[in-house]
């Protein structure tokens, strides 16, 4: 039984307030650790060492950051596999699945080496007689960021490089479910050269992220997770005049032609549907049949699904690991309970597999991928984020009302069209109302450089996560106007002033 405590002021400390989370190996469905969980004071504690770390750290030039985040990058490419067994332990997803999230998560620490180009100001000369005008950014102060259990090392590598390379400091809270990988990315950020103070790592359940979202020492807050959490994470932030950029769940569609490529349709959705269990804010989970591409669609399906490589994450060929949690596993059998009574047409039941040919698993969190036909809106399998291996068919009759029908989602994350048309995916991808959109990608994931965030109620905030707007979010702009005296005095001027 490992002990996992807390990364405050460039070491690991146990936690203080006695109250600790069990860590699961969800392959083995057996405990194997325990996370302590941060009380106020220490969450306080964190906050003050990065408030003590912030003035050097921000005096820093822009350069002399980069390069830190250079070694970064270098220290988590050389630990990759490590990074990668760590996220399987805790979360169960392949260790092709976790070494591909780090890697996305090492993309950004590689924009960020960018710093010195992203934030340069602008000059006007001779705004006025005499009068230049520099406009430049600079760091809001202490930043945070709460982060999922479904990206133990991705998603904080899209939050803190980013942040601390403006000139910020920062807390991490993680989620409690897989809290090693996180701890051990502050682990290489100081062998890195982040000082001590840079980077602090609280874990926690609801009173940390409570005292996080209300300290006055706390600039802006970074969220990743439900919408019914990121709401709260939202409108608590800033009722506590904090900047929040929080997103939330999804419901992500992806609309099939009638004259889509069937082999592609098909790897594509065996992948983003089931891939990490589903447990994913961009998997595919309603397929959109436009016409008559919805029967072949689920004839190609039905055999996939059914013989899908189900096993632990560590093992060659695993094509699907078990769910993260016993909680969640029921969960999603609860799901699909609601579809059966609902009326929906059932041809892949997941529900009741079982693992065979690995033995000393049959305890672990394992749920077979299950695929609904004729599925509706209203349906609470088609309304709600199920975060499992689940896909709802839904069949309309046009391309028309295949959009109304993305369009009326209250999610708006992501979404997908395949077709060879291309009058049908530039419409789709103009009309659409989602942040982000694939033309035959059925995961659209931006890539570093741009930014990633959806629309409507699976994004709080008015910046996207990381890329450009990732840096406007951490930094703050401010314009300095110059005049040097001349020896030319001309007096008060009482009138508000024009520059002319």
């Amino acid at each position: 039984m490992k002990d996992v405590g807390h990364w405050i002021n460039g070491r690991q400390v146990e936690g203080a307030s006695g109250r600790v989370g069990p860590i699961f190996d969800p392959a083995v469905g057996e405990q194997t650790g325990q996370v302590a969980l941060a009380s106020r004071d220490e969450v306080d504690r964190a906050v003050q060492a990065a408030r003590a770390a912030l003035p050097a750290w921000s005096a820093f030039s822009p350069l002399r950051r980069a390069r830190i985040m250079f070694n970064f990058k270098a220290l988590l490419e050389a630990h990759i596999d490590e990074l990668a067994r760590l996220v399987t332990s805790e979360h169960g997803k392949t260790l092709e699945d976790a070494k591909g999230s780090v890697t996305r998560g090492i993309e950004v620490v590689e924009f960020a080496t960018g710093i010195p180009s992203l934030l340069k100001g602008e000059f006007s000369r001779n705004v006025g007689p005499g009068t230049d005008l520099l406009s430049f950014r600079q760091p809001l102060g202490v930043c945070a960021g709460i982060t999922p259990f479904n990206f133990p090392a991705m998603i904080p590598l899209w939050m803190f490089p980013l942040a601390i390379t403006c000139g910020n400091t920062f807390v991490l809270k993680p989620s409690e479910k897989d809290p090693s990988c996180p701890l051990r990315i502050a682990e290489l950020a100081k062998e890195a050269g982040v000082p001590d103070g840079v980077v602090n790592v609280v874990n926690g359940d609801k009173e940390a992220v409570d005292a996080i979202l209300t300290h006055p020492g706390i600039a802006s807050v970074s969220f990743v997770g439900s919408t019914r959490i990121a709401e709260y994470v939202y409108h608590t932030g800033t009722a506590h005049n904090k900047r929040v950029q929080a997103l939330g769940g999804a419901k992500n569609h992806m609309v099939v032609m009638p004259d889509a490529d069937p082999e592609q349709v098909t790897d594509a959705l065996m992948g983003s549907v089931y891939g990490s269990a589903g447990e994913r804010c961009m998997a595919i989970t309603v397929a959109v049949a436009v016409g008559k591409a919805g029967d072949r669609l689920v004839e190609d399906l039905v055999p996939r699904v059914q013989s899908l490589k189900i096993g632990p994450g560590h093992e060659p060929g695993v094509e699907m690991g078990p769910l993260v949690s016993k909680e969640l596993h029921d969960k999603v059998r609860g799901y699909i309970d609601s579809g059966v009574e609902e009326g929906a047409d059932l041809v892949v039941d997941g529900r009741d597999f079982q693992l065979k040919g690995y033995q000393g698993y049959e305890n672990g969190f394992f749920i077979g991928g299950s695929i609904f036909d004729q599925v509706k809106p209203g349906m609470k399998i088609y309304t709600d984020e199920i975060f499992g291996p689940v896909l709802s068919v839904v069949r309309a009759n046009d391309f028309a009302s295949a959009i109304e029908l993305v369009n009326a989602h209250e999610y708006g994350n992501g979404t997908a069209i395949f077709t060879r048309d291309g009058d049908a995916a530039r419409t789709f991808a103009e009309q659409v109302e989602i942040g982000m959109v694939g033309v035959n990608v059925p995961i659209p994931v931006p890539m570093a450089f741009h930014s990633f965030g959806g629309w409507k109620r699976s994004l709080f905030g008015d910046h996207h996560m990381h890329g450009p707007e990732g840096v406007r979010f951490f930094t703050k702009a401010k314009a300095v106007t110059t005049r040097w005296p001349t020896g030319i005095r001309a007096g008060a001027d009482f009138s508000i002033p024009t520059m002319a």
